[in-house]
């Protein structure tokens, strides 16, 4: 029978004295009277439940509080006692809510759900998950961006965060990825150096949320390993439509190890179902102004709708032979696997289905760790990799504050833990008896002796290390395998769409002509003739310098060929699941029109966002109708594709708005389907300066095109580099 991980409230660390004394649980019949002063007391009656205990307001120590609104003084207009600890306590815990912010990833959006085993996979691991089809547990996730702070904006050009935690049966496994598959660095002793460079420069503190700068480039420009990562940075994995819509990655490589003791190399991917999708670039910049949290909304929505976000989890294995035949090393995080070479193989499904309860306690303070692998799946040599597995772990204590990090709840196993670890600031934990070490003879006294470690079914570590190694030799050397920086940055920027490659050209362009440090935009340049001559000409082009001499290469690039999979256009799904269409209406459209477009965007999986000049209800023809959202404060920048009904009068109304002019013309410029009914194509699309072309269609036939972009329109739209 399939293995199911018991539900959440089993956690040991929820199983102690403040299980039943969770703050939000009561829900007070109260009173309301005025102050000496009319302000507001909500109150418990005098003749209320005084027996309710989670209803009564009280200090963190029970102390039944009688009056929330006013500090205890010495006369009405005297000095506030500091015998007041109802005040004391209440400031004393605000002035230490905030917890330091991660250095990266700062900014996140969580969300629980399940993971459950499509095909069992004994063969390649002896992880109890994988062991039986239908096996499950639940997870975590936690979607994030790097650069920016915790109160930056969702949709920066930046690399998306992908950390997923699985509470199993065998303890957490922490699969702590990106949605991109390769990262800017090689070697772990890099990382701070990366971070600090693309973080606000020192001496300004600006920008925020952005690589567009001096310290940024400059270390790219420097580093030629970051070649391959930039490709995917500045092409569209940077702007992604919603975080429902990005891949995710380990990143690294892994090992599988079975149950014969035989290892395997993995690499993890996470494929949404509904597809990727991007954003243009200045769609991005106009949503973070519309909405900053616009990808924390679109999560939190279409979960709180029902419509549960799902991705498969895909492996791509593959043996040492293999590995040592490739024109790339397997460790080197700046490289990838071609799905060509070695496809991504399904072997589970994740579904998120409940959004937090609480931001700060779950999404907060989750703390994901490299360290936490299942018995069956280990570490590579990976040296970036393995300078993680230091880092996580140390930045908890300074992120939380304790060692005891695993006790709160999020982060807290749901199958039993027990050691010898006993103590630590907060902790919550009661443990009995006195065997915290061991080995020990107590239980021969008859007292409990403690748990004891078990070779059979305890995680270890694959033996193996001389694959292409030396393990005898201290070295601070990056063996010459990792020498190629720019093989895989081509076969990435080849494998692209013809806009897709102006895309990621233009995006160089902005980015470098932020930089103020003249000598910096030509080295990147230089470095951009290794991947291909074409894309050096149009950056050097487009920010107006000479084309500069081509930088050595440490090894020369060779040709890879080309791979669909790298491309969002040529993996791109039609289809109106996930997607938002935004509906334009005012006075007088027809009702039943409507209706029957939001039915069957919702048949066919979509969801539907009425805009109107104002919220209403206003009167239609066959009835009244209220909108979602008025029309300034509803940009078309919010919707996959937009459908305008509207009288002739009214659009002739409307295009004496510029916002409404704008609401057509972005949906334009960013290349999606326009629903456009007589009088909005009489009055509005001109005023727009809106071209007829096979994007713009009836609002009958909608429903036939769909929310797709029509990207041959781009080049009448904009200068791409």
């Amino acid at each position: 029978m399939p293995r199911t991980t018991p539900p959440a409230d089993t956690s040991p660390a929820s199983d102690n004295a403040l299980r039943d004394h969770q703050q939000g649980r009561g829900s007070a019949a109260f009173t309301e009277n005025a102050g000496n002063v009319g302000e507001l007391h909500q109150d418990i009656a005098a003749d209320g439940d005084h027996f309710d205990g989670p209803a009564h307001l009280t200090d963190n120590h029970g102390h039944r509080i009688a009056d929330n609104q006013n500090s205890l003084r010495a006369g009405a207009r005297g000095p506030t006692l500091l015998e007041d600890f109802v005040l004391r306590e209440k400031i004393f815990h605000f002035d230490h809510e905030r917890i330091p912010e991660r250095i990266v990833h700062a900014r996140g959006s969580g969300a629980h759900g399940t993971f459950e085993v499509t095909r069992a996979i004994p063969e390649w691991t002896r992880a109890k998950l994988f062991q039986e089809k239908g096996n499950s547990c639940p997870v975590f996730v936690r979607f994030s961006t790097v650069a920016g702070g915790a109160g930056s904006v969702d949709t920066p050009r930046d690399v998306r965060g992908f950390a997923v935690k699985l509470y199993t049966e065998e303890g957490n496994w922490d699969l702590v990825g990106n949605n991109i598959p390769v990262f800017f660095i090689q070697d772990a002793i890099k990382f701070p150096d990366l971070v600090h460079s693309v973080k606000m420069e020192a001496d300004r503190g600006y920008p925020q949320a952005a690589s567009a700068h001096d310290t940024f480039w400059d270390f790219v420009s420097l580093m030629p390993e970051t070649m391959h990562m930039i490709m995917w940075a500045m092409s569209d994995r940077g702007i992604p439509r919603s975080l429902r819509m990005i891949e995710g990655f380990g990143v690294h490589t892994f090992r599988f190890i079975n149950a014969e003791g035989e290892g395997r190399f993995v690499k993890f991917h996470w494929k949404p179902v509904l597809g990727l999708q991007s954003t243009t670039w200045d769609e991005a910049v106009k949503i973070a102004g519309a909405d900053p949290d616009f990808h924390r909304r679109d999560l939190w929505e279409a979960i709180d709708a029902g419509d549960f976000p799902q991705w498969d989890l895909g492996v791509q294995v593959f043996d040492e032979a293999w590995a040592a035949k490739q024109p790339y090393d397997v460790l080197d995080a700046t490289k990838l696997i071609p799905e060509e070479e070695i496809p991504v193989e399904v072997i589970g499904r994740m579904t998120l289905n409940r959004n937090v309860d609480n931001f700060f306690a779950e999404t907060e303070q989750v703390a994901f760790l490299p360290t936490n692998i299942l018995p069956g799946i280990d570490f590579s040599n990976d040296p970036l990799l393995q300078g993680r597995l230091f880092s996580y772990l140390d930045t908890q204590k300074s992120r939380l504050g304790t060692t005891n990090f695993h006790q709160i709840p999020i982060n807290a196993p749901k199958c039993p833990f027990h050691n010898m670890q006993r103590d630590g600031l907060m902790q919550t934990l009661v443990p009995t008896g006195r065997a915290n070490y061991e080995p020990n003879s107590l239980a021969l006294a008859g007292e409990d002796g403690g748990p004891r470690a078990c070779p059979e079914t305890g995680f270890t570590s694959f033996s193996e290390n001389d694959e292409r190694n030396d393990p005898t030799a201290k070295l601070r050397v990056r063996a010459d395998t990792f020498a190629d920086h720019y093989s895989q940055a081509r076969m990435f920027y080849l494998s692209q769409t013809e806009n897709e490659q102006a895309h990621i050209a233009s995006a160089i362009v902005f980015e470098l002509s932020k930089v103020s440090i003249e000598h910096i935009p030509p080295a990147v340049v230089a470095r951009l003739r290794n991947i291909d001559e074409d894309l050096a000409k149009r950056v050097a082009d487009g920010l107006g310098i000479d084309l500069p001499k081509k930088a050595k290469a440490a090894k020369e690039p060779v040709d890879l060929g080309t791979s669909d999979a790298l491309s969002i256009q040529k993996s791109a799904k039609p289809t109106f699941k996930g997607r938002k269409i935004g509906i334009l209406f005012d006075e007088g459209s027809g009702k039943d029109a409507i209706d029957t477009l939001v039915a069957d965007i919702a048949k066919a999986g979509g969801s539907s966002f009425l805009v109107a000049p104002k919220i209403g209800p206003l009167k239609l023809k066959g009835g009244t109708l209220k909108a979602d959202g008025q029309l300034a404060g509803s940009p078309s920048v919010m919707f996959d594709a937009v459908v305008a009904i509207l009288l002739p009068e009214r659009a002739e109304k409307l295009a004496q708005d510029v916002g409404a002019i704008a609401w057509f013309a972005d949906a334009w410029f960013h290349c999606k389907t326009i629903g456009a009914c007589g009088g909005t194509r009489e009055h509005l699309l001109p005023k727009a300066n809106i071209e007829p072309d096979v994007g713009i269609i009836d609002p009958e036939d909608f429903m036939k095109t769909g929310p797709i972009r029509h990207w041959d329109r781009e080049p009448k739209v904009r200068d791409l580099a």
